[in-house]
């Protein structure tokens, strides 16, 4: 499960689901450069039985007949056969890295495959199974591989399924408008039912043919506002039978207090809904006319709410593997909200809804990369034109007599609420987003109003079609843009006027003319200067501490060390910590037993991220940082740092003396644990034991295919 879940399994070998071993393997890889839109393959979602997988091209890792045969049985004994030779790195014709060539061997083509790769065997470039796994593993593939029964589901819990599936298939069009929307944005959610305690299975919300009380038929279409080919959409309940990755793994609860707020929201005020909107591509594409009557202040709530997971579903979601989505921001940025319930907020339904042409969104997938880069230049136009009506909105409402531009404007998190200040970091092609201001004073800040969170949602996670071609990755791509300078944009609004000038300029050092011109509006030098009152002679950092003293659980305790060695490591920076990995997970060993686990974050520094390509060139390792956090974060930890107690202080000094890869390497080898060490097993189940006993509602098995070999 740790090397085979999400889109990018191997050979899309899914082993999370009993299912995914049933369904088999695929040599078609789901993330790839391609013309043509290749057909989904969503296990429980585009085939629902064998047959049907085997003409989606799907062949057998099992074997009913000679089981001892099977794909399976025989990769796993190919490792037993054949370990990992002694030492430190792996052999060269063992590849690593995402875009490494798979074979992915069919049953009849496994002697030859096996004859040309004798240390390809499972689990692949890490060592075998003991004696006593691979012998409990084998003997049930010889058993038939059969499925453990699916435990029923409590009264209570289907009492809650019931309770949930009447509020989401109301017949008034309000409620089904409410419907689809909350659809739309939680389709990708582990939904739990908080009421019932430890409960823990989750469900999906699926689109179904079939109304309440009969069984599902799901209606699987590519995003989840594609038409349904049905008069009557109904949304159900449909269980999760899949492990929880932390890749993928995003519990959303469900309870009496979010069914009352949602009544609230969106059915309790006295609004009408005159007629639903359809399905054209034009329209469903773009929620600012889909939803227009819904009110969008509750639009807007809905997604504070719970504004980590909302952020969560373009790192989590579709995207999965991340780098289409990825490369666009900066490594770690901290994220603020401006609140609903101020005035030059709650007021600009109408404005929006008149500029709604110019929010348009990537709707048709289909198109060539050329047809892409046209199409970007029309976006970035009505941008502009858009930036231009909302600096001037902005002006109307923050004039002489109007909403003053300070602190009050920050959604506050009604007081409460620790979704009002989230930290994002970015680990190449994988990303992270935690509560609170993590880490260190970042380079750049963003603050998101409504119309720019539903645009992140809509582009990154609904819209996003993860077996689409190249064009569509890359229109995703360039459209990013634009919704990170506007981010920015909103943030540096707060500060004095010059200071923004002074550090746009810095965040888009050596951008090309034509990200310039497209990405770096006039508008920005928007002269209402800002109400809040700076002190020093530096407004960015001022504004920062007053962010984090005002917005709940900005602090965030949670992953703050209380170790004092690590504070040198959280305020250095420059070319020592280039070498250090991304994500580096650590155990600090003590003599008690009571060991403590650290995440050691590397932060990247760049000129700009106002390009697509030439990322390397826009490196500045002098600028790289790192950041220690108590606890885990990220899904793919690309080394296991194992460091007694008494030698910490020694560890932190020979990171803050790295000069090269030598220094580096003399560092793994006296702390690391290598993923040719027999240890490497017994690490990795203590890690993942210890994120299910501190947090086991949001656990989930963490991602090995990102480890390194070092």
């Amino acid at each position: 499960m740790v090397c085979h879940g999400c889109y990018d399994a191997p050979c899309q070998l899914k082993l999370d689901a009993w299912a995914g071993i049933e369904r088999g393997a695929s040599k078609e890889q789901v993330y790839a450069l391609r013309l043509k839109a290749a057909p989904p393959t969503r296990l429980f979602e585009d085939a629902q039985t064998v047959e049907q997988w085997r003409e989606l091209g799907f062949y057998p890792m099992l074997n009913e007949q000679t089981p001892d045969q099977s794909v399976l049985v025989r990769m796993l004994e190919l490792k037993q056969q054949h370990p990992l030779p002694v030492g430190n790195l792996l052999p060269v014709d063992v590849s690593l890295g995402l875009d490494r060539q798979q074979q992915c061997t069919k049953p009849e083509d496994f002697d030859t495959f096996a004859a040309n790769n004798p240390l390809w065997g499972m689990p692949y470039g890490l060592p075998g199974l003991n004696k006593d796994e691979h012998a409990t593993l084998t003997q049930w593939l010889l058993r038939g591989a059969h499925g453990v029964p699916v435990t029923p589901p409590s009264k209570g819990e289907v009492k809650d399924v019931q309770r949930w599936e009447v509020f989401f298939n109301g017949s008034s069009l309000k409620q089904q408008l409410m419907s689809r929307y909350i659809y739309e944005h939680l389709f990708i959610a582990s939904l739990y039912f908080s009421d019932l305690g430890e409960n823990d299975r989750y469900y999906t919300l699926v689109r179904s043919s079939s109304p309440p009380g009969q069984p599902i038929d799901i209606i699987a279409t590519r995003r989840p506002y594609d038409d349904p080919g049905t008069t009557r959409v109904y949304y159900r309940m449909q269980p999760m039978t899949s492990a929880p990755l932390d890749k993928r793994h995003m519990p959303y609860a469900l309870n009496s207090a979010r069914m009352q707020r949602w009544q609230s929201l969106f059915l309790d005020p006295g609004y009408e809904v005159t007629a639903l909107p359809g399905y054209v591509d034009e329209i469903a594409a773009n929620p600012f006319i889909t939803f227009r009557e819904l009110p969008q202040t509750a639009r807007y709530k809905f997604m504070l709410d719970e504004a980590q997971f909302t952020i969560m579903g373009f790192i989590k979601g579709p995207v999965c593997r991340g780098q289409v989505a990825l490369n666009v921001i900066d490594d770690h940025f901290w994220v603020a909200f401006l609140s609903p319930d101020r005035k030059a907020v709650a007021e600009n339904a109408k404005f929006l809804a008149s500029q709604s042409q110019h929010l348009r969104l990537p709707a048709d997938k289909t198109k060539g990369a050329l047809v892409s880069i046209i199409e970007w230049r029309g976006y970035s136009q009505e941008q502009l034109k858009y930036l231009q009506a909302k600096f001037e909105y902005i002006r109307k409402m923050t004039g002489p007599e109007g909403t003053k531009v300070n602190l009050d404007l920050f959604w506050d998190g009604d007081g409460y609420n620790d979704n009002a200040a989230l930290t994002i970091f970015r680990h190449i092609n994988s990303a992270s987003v935690v509560k609170g201001f993590v880490g260190q004073q970042p380079k750049t800040a963003w603050v998101i109003d409504y119309s720019l969170l539903e645009r992140i949602h809509y582009l990154l996670v609904a819209g996003y079609d993860v077996f689409g071609n190249v064009a569509h990755q890359l229109e995703t791509r360039l459209y990013m843009d634009f919704l990170r300078m506007e981010g920015e944009q909103n943030f540096l609004l707060f500060l004095p006027p010059k200071e923004r000038i002074v550090l746009r300029n810095f965040w888009y050092r050596e951008a090309i003319e034509d990200a310039r011109k497209f990405m770096m509006t006039d508008a920005m030098a928007y002269d209402r200067t800002t109400d809040i009152e700076y002190k020093t002679a530096d407004p960015k950092k001022e504004l920062l501490e007053m962010m984090q003293q005002r917005l709940p659980g900005a602090t965030a305790k949670r992953y703050q060390p209380t170790d004092s060695r690590f504070d040198t490591l959280q305020t250095l920076e420059g070319q020592p910590f280039s070498l250090m990995p991304e994500v580096s997970f650590l155990q600090v060993v003590t003599a008690n037993s009571q060991d403590r686990f650290y995440t050691i974050v590397h932060n990247d520094g760049y000129l700009n991220n106002a390009q697509v390509f030439k990322e390397a060139q826009r490196r500045v390792p002098q600028e790289d940082y790192l950041t220690v956090v108590n606890g885990f974060i990220g899904s793919y930890p690309n080394v296991f740092f194992r460091v007694p107690d008494s030698e910490l202080d020694d560890f932190v000094q020979m990171i803050e003396s790295l000069r090269n890869e030598q220094d580096y390497a003399k560092l793994v080898s006296f702390y690391g644990v290598r993923r040719t060490q027999q240890e490497f097993w017994t690490q990795s189940d203590a890690i993942n034991a210890h994120y299910k006993k501190t947090f086991p509602r949001e656990s989930g098995l963490f991602d090995l295919n990102r480890y390194e070999n070092h």
